[in-house]
């Protein structure tokens, strides 16, 4: 096969068809129909579950694991793409993490309570595998794109990404509302996981079969060069700490980012255990219903941010936003209705697409002249997923020892508030320190 140049319609689409092939897993396992069928393995009264020589509640086991897949992708994915970088291989890493993903997405299907550990461990494969093949994916759009196309591309995966996401979410949710009786709900849940892992591996080729392999130096692998990526976030750091601006910045990002995305990975577990359904088929169709909800409004919501921060500006929108995630969580610790729940989706919604563009984008507007951006684009995302680490940790934490999560996601309020003062403390233009 001849290789395609840079900037090609085919290479651009074949690179953008990886969202189509991997988002689905963070529709159907991460986001609905994974916590749908892992809370239901729990009885109503028996909301423990035996693991790693300790018993814990349900929903705190399952974030403690997601918190800990976090830790190993903020830890490993600087030093694996250094490496990738170096010896010109990284088509093969993004296919051994999209093979590890598929395959955990398939290991799904047998996912069981006697074999809690084995489970466990499918769960962090799709979980380390989606992420993992994450890096190596975006860091492919520099070697694909030209600067101007790269916007444009990047927005076409997302789309396609969403559209094939949402096209299998209502194919299972078809599956499993097909089925009266519980026990075959569950069964065709489980059919739903292996249709995710299917279309991952499977849709990925067409993307594996044109992306370029990279540019081999014929270098072996050494101590040095596995190390290269954190010391090259160590650098980062100090430079980063001569601008007052952009530290105080990542400051506030860190502290909002990891209340924000722990609310995004625990609302369906959230939504399953705290809210008062009618019973499970209202329940399973509710939850993923909001999830759709949560999705399309998440479009608007960019939009509205995006108009909103060319007016009043980016730190201004951001503080109006998580004013807006905090009372989320002073609100959500009172509702009970599957119309709270709701309406709590649609402001979700409505917030979490627009601090996530805006975040990254004030972030890169703040950035001194450099042409090393990805380096400092490699800090901002090991910050977050620490942060994420951290924010899940604290959230299981109380939900194990409180035995609720309404405790839980209150808690997050203070997370909220810290983030608010400290965007008010950035200053407007670049300091020197």
């Amino acid at each position: 096969m001849a290789v395609l140049e840079k900037g090609s319609k085919k290479l651009l689409n074949a690179w953008a068809f990886y969202d189509w092939a991997n988002s689905v897993y963070t529709l159907t396992i991460a986001s609905s129909i994974f916590p749908i069928f892992y809370s239901t393995l729990f009885l109503s009264e028996i909301k423990k579950v035996s693991a790693f020589g300790f018993e814990f509640k349900s929903t705190a086991l399952i974030t403690f694991v997601t918190a800990f897949t976090f830790l190993v992708v903020a830890f490993t994915s600087p030093i694996l793409s250094g490496i990738a970088d170096y010896v010109g291989n990284k088509k093969n890493f993004m296919k051994f993490f999209c093979y590890v993903g598929g395959l955990g997405c398939i290991g799904l299907y047998w996912f069981n309570l006697e074999h809690i550990h084995l489970s466990l461990l499918f769960y962090f494969m799709g979980l380390i595998g989606y992420w993992g093949s994450l890096v190596f994916y975006n860091s492919y759009l520099p070697d694909i794109a030209f600067p101007e196309q790269q916007d444009s591309i990047s927005a076409k995966g997302f789309s396609l990404g969403y559209i094939g996401s949402v096209i299998l979410l209502l194919v299972n949710l078809a599956m499993v509302m097909s089925q009266d009786d519980g026990a075959d709900k569950m069964q065709m849940m489980r059919y739903s996981f292996l249709t995710v892992g299917l279309w991952w591996i499977l849709f990925s080729q067409y993307s594996f079969y044109f992306l370029p392999k990279g540019t081999s130096s014929g270098h072996k692998v050494t101590r040095a060069i596995v190390f290269n990526g954190l010391k090259e976030l160590r650098l980062v750091w100090k430079q980063l700490k001569q601008d007052l601006r952009l530290k105080r910045y990542l400051y506030a990002f860190f502290v909002f980012s990891m209340a924000v995305q722990t609310i995004m990975l625990i609302a369906v577990y959230f939504g399953e255990e705290e809210i008062a359904w009618g019973g499970d088929s209202e329940k399973t169709m509710g939850l993923i219903v909001s999830i759709l909800v949560i999705q399309i409004v998440a479009v608007f919501g960019a939009v509205l941010t995006s108009k909103a921060s060319s007016k009043y500006g980016n730190i201004k929108t951001l503080i109006a936003i998580n004013f807006i995630w905090m009372a989320l969580c002073f609100y959500a610790f009172f509702m009970e209705t599957p119309l709270q729940f709701y309406i709590a989706a649609s402001i979700v919604g409505l917030v979490m697409g627009g601090i996530q563009s805006l975040a990254r984008s004030t972030y890169s507007k703040f950035l001194p002249e450099t042409e090393d951006t990805t380096s400092y684009f490699s800090f901002y995302d090991v910050a977050e997923k620490i942060g994420i680490v951290i924010g899940m940790g604290i959230f299981a934490t109380i939900d194990q020892i409180t035995g609720s999560m309404r405790n839980a996601i209150l808690f997050l309020f203070v997370f909220f508030l810290a983030g608010i003062l400290m965007l008010f403390r950035v200053p407007k233009e670049r300091v020197e320190n």
